[in-house]
């Protein structure tokens, strides 16, 4: 990073503070979001499923922009689950299509905001052209040092919980692990989110009014504060991103303890 480039993130990072009006210590260090509503938004237009799915991506870029410019330390974005392959055939393969465009278009974009790029999820079952890019984008990300974020693509909370079971349950037949020495951080040092800055989110954001967390993250949102946004993902701006921050910042966390005053 030469001295021109991080003046430049100096000041993008100081617009974007006073125009959210917080500080930083108030906010969350991961947030994850279930983008939710491509479809519902492209079919109030009149459009097929697939052209919410383009506008999806812009919001991806401006949202992903914005969360490095606040300096948070992980962004988790759930881009497409296990359960997703039962949709339409054109659609899925329009969205893995659209993966690899999104992933080679914006390099550049995590490069300029020092942004770290990793897939959460299984690899079996994605294409090689999807696998080639993912592994590009992790590989030329990589020394960047501000914000990750994290795809969860070709995932589920289930599967990731049962694949760390089975590999902590190799390890004790093979004699590599006693098993009454198992506690939680054994079973969070083999998820797909071990080795992030921040493994389990402060804040989990999902759009369109939907109330639930559909197999996301469901051992690292133990305590997660939850922010129901009504708009439909396309429609989730810069603003509505500070307005969950805000909500949160205005929360007391009490991890299950009592806090007095």
């Amino acid at each position: 990073m030469n001295v021109q480039q991080d003046r430049s993130r100096a000041e993008r990072t100081a617009a974007s503070y006073a125009r959210l009006g917080l500080e930083r210590e108030v906010l969350p260090h991961h947030v994850a979001i279930i983008m939710d509503g491509n479809g519902r938004w492209a079919r109030a237009r009149g459009q097929e499923r697939i052209f919410g799915h383009e506008r999806g991506a812009k919001t991806v870029r401006s949202i992903v922009t914005e969360c490095a410019q606040l300096e948070l330390d992980v962004l988790t974005l759930y881009s497409f689950s296990l359960e997703n392959w039962k949709r339409p055939k054109h659609e899925v393969g329009f969205l893995m299509d659209l993966y690899v465009k999104y992933l080679i278009a914006e390099r550049r974009t995590m490069m300029d905001n020092n942004v770290r790029f990793v897939q959460l999820g299984r690899r079996e079952g994605l294409s090689p052209k999807v696998l080639e890019e993912l592994d590009e984008t992790i590989e030329i990300t990589r020394p960047n040092t501000g914000l990750t974020l994290a795809l969860a693509l070709n995932y589920g909370a289930r599967a990731e919980i049962t694949d760390a079971v089975r590999a902590i349950a190799r390890k004790a037949c093979d004699g590599d692990l006693d098993p009454e020495t198992i506690t939680e951080r054994t079973v969070a040092d083999h998820l797909y989110t071990a080795g992030l800055p921040v493994e389990d989110p402060d804040l989990l954001i999902r759009t369109a009014g939907e109330m639930r967390v559909s197999n996301y993250l469901l051992w690292q949102i133990s305590y997660a504060e939850l922010y129901v946004a009504q708009v439909c993902w396309p429609d989730f701006t810069v603003d509505q991103l500070h307005a969950a921050l805000r909500a949160y910042a205005a929360r007391r966390r009490k991890f299950g303890a009592v806090v007095e005053g």
